[in-house]
């Protein structure tokens, strides 16, 4: 198979749990670069969260944020975005509430909370090397959000929530884990497969000369559309079995391993 367009997910994927770059993950990306293989990310971060990653690994291309609903270039500026429903926005929040799991919400350029020391605002700081906006009241921001995250330290809690919140919602938003400790709402309709497909259209790539990489359940909506999909070894099964191929874990150099081996290896 001849790869023209990686598009990879970022975070249990792309960099290890401590959100580094591995020297060999930079140079795998140089080497998709020196073969003249396109690449770009598509991810749940916001916008902010990408900016790490244009410099170190010298991104040119546009880029997926909240899993492909907002399009931003390298410098960030915006391409283009789609908003999660007011409606679908509200009913989310609500459900949080009840089930007692601490909101965040991303509106407007900024990530918004409530309680600054709150479950894994620390990680996210380190994650977006930005800090959140620290607000009384949640509600004004909801018609404006690109994406709610439901935060909770119970990770099973969080995992049983998310098939009850997606059919609350239904077709008013997507709802998905991008980590175990993250339940993420976001625009319904547009996910990273969607960002795949735009890229690769716009590039001129056919879908089957596109390899993409991930490791949680909204990455499969990639491994759909591209023609070699590679979970990591840290993903659940059901992912895996998702993918044509399965790489080590974003610990152990997956990326890395996936890239060397089934991109410029030629694998199939």
């Amino acid at each position: 198979m001849s790869i023209a367009l990686v598009v990879t997910d970022v975070d249990g994927t792309l960099v290890t749990g401590d959100k580094r770059l591995t020297e060999r993950t930079i140079g795998a990306v140089a080497a998709l670069r020196a073969r003249g293989i396109a690449f770009t990310v598509a991810s749940s971060r916001p916008p902010i969260g990408l900016r790490p990653l244009v410099e170190a690994l010298g991104l040119a291309l546009p880029m997926g944020a909240f899993n492909g609903s907002t399009v931003v270039r390298p410098d960030l500026s915006l391409i283009d975005e789609t908003l999660i429903p007011e409606a679908a926005a509200r009913a989310a929040a609500a459900r949080f509430a009840a089930e007692g799991i601490d909101l965040w919400v991303f509106a407007e350029g900024a990530w918004l909370v409530t309680d600054p020391d709150g479950p894994y605002t620390d990680l996210e700081r380190r994650t977006l090397q930005a800090g959140p906006r620290v607000v009384d009241d949640l509600a004004p921001h909801l018609a404006r959000a690109a994406k709610l995250v439901g935060v909770s330290r119970d990770h099973a809690r969080l995992a049983a929530l998310e098939p009850r919140l997606a059919e609350e919602i239904g077709d008013g938003a997507a709802v998905h884990r991008s980590q175990v400790y993250y339940l993420d709402v976001t625009p319904p309709h547009v996910d990273k497969g969607h960002f795949v497909a735009r890229i690769a259209g716009d590039l001129g790539i056919p879908l089957d000369q596109v390899a993409v990489l991930g490791d949680m359940a909204n990455d499969t909506a990639m491994f759909a559309r591209a023609g070699l999909s590679v979970a990591m070894g840290n993903a659940s099964d059901a992912v895996k079995r998702a993918a044509t191929q399965v790489t080590a874990t974003n610990e152990a150099e997956g990326f890395a391993e996936a890239i060397e081996r089934f991109v410029l290896g030629g694998a199939s």
